[in-house]
């Protein structure tokens, strides 16, 4: 088999082989000199295994390698050489530098080096110094370039994107619908500066026109013009805590392209006709010209809406007919949250947090990002659109792309309902043919419903993170195989073409066929290309992901390294054999070792997911409230070490 080899920093890792519920172990001694990220060739140790137990294999060939170069402390040890100490925890090993290959390194610099030989010393020459470890920015600039997360954009497509980022003419307005007059509104963050999406409502007393108006991004960027192959390589904005990456240049994504109020914009609109139950009963997808009365944002529609209800007068902060239609909108978004509650939608509402740092880029303030009802009312809205447009272009039968989320395993389900059911709760699962089994398949509904069950319990922030990894990830593909946590068959990106590309990609073919140009021929060449844009988007939007994380970690080590000493009260939040993990209010998460568990010995007992005192039966469990002390805090591996106080 093939797949992807993830190395431990033990010496042993992993080998990820598509279509295979659970990664091969390969044991240090059968490594076979990969590398972390490397393509490999493996052979089962054991091919009678079962599929559901654990199974071992050796690495047999290696295919391609994964990682070139990486970034790194550099350590002069001696005179003629030194090491590169990999920032990456999961390189098991450090990278051996010549002198006449350290570019003028010295101890302390972080630099980007290029493997030029592999194996259990590999080595390596030093190829960019971004700094001394220490230097404001170097910090965040090392997991920019870790990720390889591209920071320029190259001159021609800085130039093209200047060429086609042109005034809304008359001939671009042809042949669109003219929503000028259309009262329509953004509401985003305080900081948000690539408006992609616009929202407008009526109501005539039984039902809602709710129109959600997008960016027509792909009136610019032009189907393998540079800019469209740029795009393609970035696959999504990616958004660090100091810096946005864009995907897209800030002439087009901050500014023709973006919804600001006031001006022409060309877009794509999705109206649609809402009944009192949140059912779409009819809708129409067009290309428009809108102008956006007011750009708001979700703490100011809060507070007016707030401020409606407590019958403040607001006509001097904005117009009656508009604090009307924020007021239908609230209405309407509760009808559709209700109805997707009904068939079963999942909602994990875990605490992001809002990190703010000063000029030299020091965290001064981490504390929990509020989702509110101005939060709320979009995401529904956003939901509503994209279900909308995925369904439409199912039925045609043409090549596009959706946003699917696939059935949990039926082994962590197994796994998650003999957890419950200590705490006495039961989940319904059935098995492919439908009849009530053990273990099998699961409707969204059932988890759903174990979280209401949960909620305001000792037990509810233990259950729902169990819940959660019992998941899968979300991914794009061509294949509309149904969305598990929004419990729907049809879904898709359409809201976001400033910063998704797949959102993007499928504005071309939803403007193709609006003109009637899906020729056959059109046709066959989105069917060739688009499950390579899948598969890129998702991988794409997993390195995103992981650099915001990890800069995210970065930030949350430093800003708590002025506590040293200072008790907290937190929450478990994760319990394994080696520690406890507890979650303080402002999101920051560290660890206490079993070893600094007061008292006596603690042993896990996988059971119940617990740490049981030897002596006295005390458990540490999740969700348990806890007071802690930090007592360290590594930049480095970006943790933190907490011990339990009394409380």
């Amino acid at each position: 088999m093939t797949g992807t080899f993830l190395a431990h920093n033990k010496g042993f890792g992993f080998v990820e082989v598509e279509g295979l519920q659970e990664d091969l172990f390969i044991p240090e001694e059968y490594v076979g000199g990969a590398f972390h990220k490397d393509t490999v060739q493996v052979a089962l140790c054991d091919p009678r295994k079962q599929s559901g137990q654990r199974r071992e294999a050796k690495v047999v060939r290696i295919l391609q390698r994964g990682i070139t170069s990486l970034v790194g402390t550099f350590e002069k040890r001696k005179k003629h050489y030194g090491f590169v100490i990999p920032d990456n925890t999961k390189i098991p090993c450090d990278i051996f530098v010549e002198e006449g290959n350290a570019k003028g390194a010295v101890d302390g610099h972080k630099v980007v080096v290029e493997i030029t030989s592999y194996g259990k010393s590999p080595e390596g020459k030093i190829v960019e110094i971004l700094g001394h470890v220490y230097d404001p920015g170097v910090d965040i600039l090392s997991i920019v370039k870790g990720y390889e997360l591209p920071m320029q954009f190259p001159e021609r497509v800085r130039l093209q994107a200047q060429h086609v980022a042109k005034p809304v003419s008359e001939e671009a307005m042809q042949g669109r619908r003219d929503l000028r007059t259309m009262q329509m509104v953004t509401i985003d963050g305080e900081d948000t500066k690539d408006l992609d999406d616009a929202v407008s409502l009526t109501y005539d007393g039984t039902s809602y026109q709710l129109g959600v108006h997008i960016a027509d991004v792909s009136h610019y960027v032009r189907e393998f013009s540079s800019l469209d192959r740029e795009a393609l390589k970035r696959g999504t904005s990616v958004y660090l805590v100091d810096r946005v990456i864009p995907m897209l240049p800030h002439t087009l994504s901050n500014g023709i392209c973006s919804l600001n109020a006031g001006e022409d914009r060309l877009a794509l609109s999705c109206l649609m006709r809402i009944d009192a139950r949140g059912e779409v009963t009819d809708y129409e997808i067009c290309e428009s010209v809108i102008r956006v009365d007011r750009r708001m944002c979700y703490s100011e529609v809060k507070q007016l809406l707030e401020d409606a209800d407590a019958g403040v007068d607001t006509c001097a902060q904005i117009p009656r007919e508009l604090l009307q239609m924020l007021c239908q909108m609230r209405g309407l978004a509760a009808i559709l949250h209700e109805k997707r509650r009904r068939r079963g939608a999942i909602d994990f509402d875990f605490p992001e947090c809002k990190i703010r740092l000063d000029r030299a880029g020091h965290p001064i303030e981490i504390k929990a990002y509020e989702r509110n009802v101005a939060t709320g009312l979009i995401e529904e809205f956003m939901l509503a659109a994209n279900e909308t447009v995925a369904q439409h272009f199912y039925w045609l039968d043409i090549p596009f792309l959706y946003r699917v989320h696939d059935v949990p395993d039926p082994e962590k389900l197994q796994s998650l309902a003999l957890f419950i059911h200590n705490f006495g709760y039961y989940m319904k699962t059935t098995d492919k043919r439908g009849s009530k089994a053990g273990s099998g398949e699961v409707h969204p509904k059932e988890i759903q419903k174990l979280l209401a069950k949960v909620e305001g319990t000792p037990e509810e922030a233990m259950i729902a993170r169990l819940a959660l990894r019992s998941m899968k990830q979300a991914k794009y593909s061509v294949v509309s195989s149904g969305h598990f946590g929004l419990a729907c068959s049809y879904y898709c990106h359409f809201t976001s073409p400033i910063r998704r590309y797949p959102d993007l990609q499928i504005h071309r073919i939803i403007k193709e066929q609006l003109h009637g140009r899906l020729s056959n021929e059109r046709i066959a060449h989105f069917r060739e290309i688009l499950p390579n844009v899948a598969q890129e988007s998702s991988r794409l939007e997993r390195r995103a992901d992981e650099a915001e994380r990890e800069t995210d970690k970065l930030k949350k080590v430093e800003y708590m390294e002025q506590f040293i000493g200072k008790t907290f009260d937190g929450v478990i939040s994760g319990v394994t054999a080696w520690g406890v993990y507890v979650a303080l209010p402002n999101t920051v998460e560290g660890m206490v070792h079993v070893s600094r568990l007061p008292g006596e010995y603690f042993y896990y007992q996988e059971r119940t997911g617990e740490l049981v005192g030897e002596m006295s039966g005390k458990r540490y469990q999740l969700g348990m409230p806890v007071s802690v002390r930090v007592i360290a805090c590594d930049r480095f591996t970006r943790t933190i070490d907490f011990e339990i106080t009394e409380r």
